[in-house]
């Protein structure tokens, strides 16, 4: 048996973090990986491909281009699947490279294979295809084996026109002209909207009254409508209650009455912590009905040397908390002194087409809290960088408290949101007023520009409450 001071379950954003971080500590680490590829769902199924193939629609429909030079930008007629797939395969190899480059740099043991606890201090490790088993014995152990889609009975995923959120990016052969998207999450919105880039016909239903409920409501009702604008039939307050494959489309019945026939279909249903197959029952550490592990503020479960961290414990279950929530566990496994906590204010971002990202609170949380607030707006459209690119459509929103102006939320949809959220989390972190903005000084042209036309709106709010 071999011993380590601490044993990672999962080569995934958390799990290389995590066990990076031990390592630099000078912790003997081993790293074990189901896969054949390190980086978990992130790099290989998820978050990458999807990302990268926004980008790819984005090239190919020409939506980026906006019609400012004159020219009129369409879907090729022969676009194949290859076509867009390429760079995908293409960026998640080069981040593999990365991941198991950092797994070397930090001289940490990779080791292929299923992991089944023995013990609560030795996971028995099975080589692909069944091959010898070997046992290893970590001090700490660190669960960090994901997450897998739902999939829900009744579904018949043994068509190969059926997909779900790992399924859809890696068995799709041919490019279907009309699509259908069962939920209407953060994966389900991503995909409608690229989809109807590359010009296939999309349908989304969702069973809830709005989408991403836990947006700005505001800014919920621009998705849609920049949804809507893209071609995208969205259908809320349905359900899907019966999936029939016929011979060139599969039909969906939905609790309305109504039907939908589409080419191909991805079930977005939500994802479950991956730990079915990991004895967890043997040791005596419950998941819920999710599949996820319950942990305390330095992600410990139920067994004190046991951490966990990333989907596999739940919400957020984002890349980048998933990271953090890692690095909080070992230093405090090891008591090394350093990173204490996550965050508690986090960045959002939707890769839909518009981009969203959000921190902190939203109008509608402020009213559930009793915060007494006031917002201030900039549009796309009146900044000069907005106008450069031509996406007229975007706007930034800051919520703020009345009436001392300290900054609570940022709300952004449009170009570049994901990385201009960065800006007014920084004011948030540090319990800044929306004054910040007004007193620094903005690159011209920038989008960055748009804080300090909000903040001049939200001034305006502020005097005309206390006049």
């Amino acid at each position: 048996m071999s011993h380590y001071d601490l044993v990672v379950i999962g080569a995934g954003p958390a799990g290389e973090k995590g066990g990076a971080q031990a390592a630099y500590f000078g912790k003997r680490v081993a790293l074990i990986e189901a896969s054949p590829d390190v980086g978990g769902a992130g790099v290989n199924t998820g978050t990458i491909p999807s990302k990268t193939l926004r980008e790819t629609a984005l090239y190919f429909s020409g939506l980026t281009q906006r019609g400012l030079y004159g020219i009129d930008y369409s879907i090729k007629d022969t676009l194949e699947v290859p076509d867009f797939m390429y760079r995908r395969h293409e960026v998640s190899r080069a981040l593999r490279e990365v991941v198991r480059a950092n797994i070397d740099r930090h001289k940490i043991e990779l080791v292929h294979g299923s992991a089944q606890f023995q013990d609560p201090h030795t996971v028995r490790v099975t080589a692909p295809g069944g091959g010898t088993a070997r046992d290893v014995e970590g001090d700490v152990i660190l669960i960090a084996t994901g997450s897998v889609p739902s999939r829900a009975e009744g579904i018949p995923f043994e068509d190969p026109r059926i997909y779900d959120s790992d399924t859809v990016l890696s068995s799709m052969r041919l490019m279907p002209r009309t699509m259908a998207i069962v939920g209407g999450g953060v994966i389900g919105c991503e995909y409608a909207t690229i989809f109807a880039a590359l010009g296939m016909g999309v349908t989304l239903i969702d069973g809830r009254d709005r989408l991403l409920g836990f947006l700005d409501a505001e800014f919920s009702g621009r998705l849609r409508l920049q949804m809507e604008l893209l071609g995208i039939d969205v259908r809320l307050r349905d359900n899907v209650v019966l999936y029939e494959p016929e011979p060139d489309a599969v039909s969906l019945s939905l609790k309305s009455g109504g039907k939908v026939s589409a080419e191909s279909v991805l079930v977005a249903a939500g994802r479950l912590g991956n730990t079915v197959g990991m004895g967890l029952d043997h040791i005596g550490l419950p998941v819920d009905e999710r599949g996820h592990l319950a942990v305390n503020e330095h992600y410990q479960t139920a067994i004190p040397h046991i951490y966990a961290a990333g989907d596999v414990i739940g919400f957020p279950a984002l890349c980048a908390t998933s990271m953090e929530q890692a690095r909080v566990a070992m230093v405090h496994a090891f008591d090394l002194k350093y990173k204490t906590r996550v965050a508690p204010i986090f960045p959002l971002a939707i890769y839909t087409i518009p981009e969203l990202a959000m921190a902190g609170e939203t109008e509608e949380s402020c009213r559930e809290k009793g915060i007494d607030y006031c917002v201030g707006r900039a549009q796309y459209r009146e900044n000069a960088r907005g106008q450069i690119t031509g996406d007229l459509g975007g706007q930034l929103k800051l919520v703020f408290r009345y009436p001392d102006k300290r900054l609570l939320g940022v709300h952004i949809i449009g170009e570049s949101a994901s990385e201009l959220v960065h800006v007014g989390l920084m004011v948030l972190h540090a319990g800044g007023t929306i004054d910040t903005f007004i007193d620094v000084v903005f690159n011209y042209p920038t989008f960055g520009e748009t804080y300090k036309y909000a903040a001049y709106d939200g001034l305006q709010a502020v005097q005309a409450r206390s006049s």
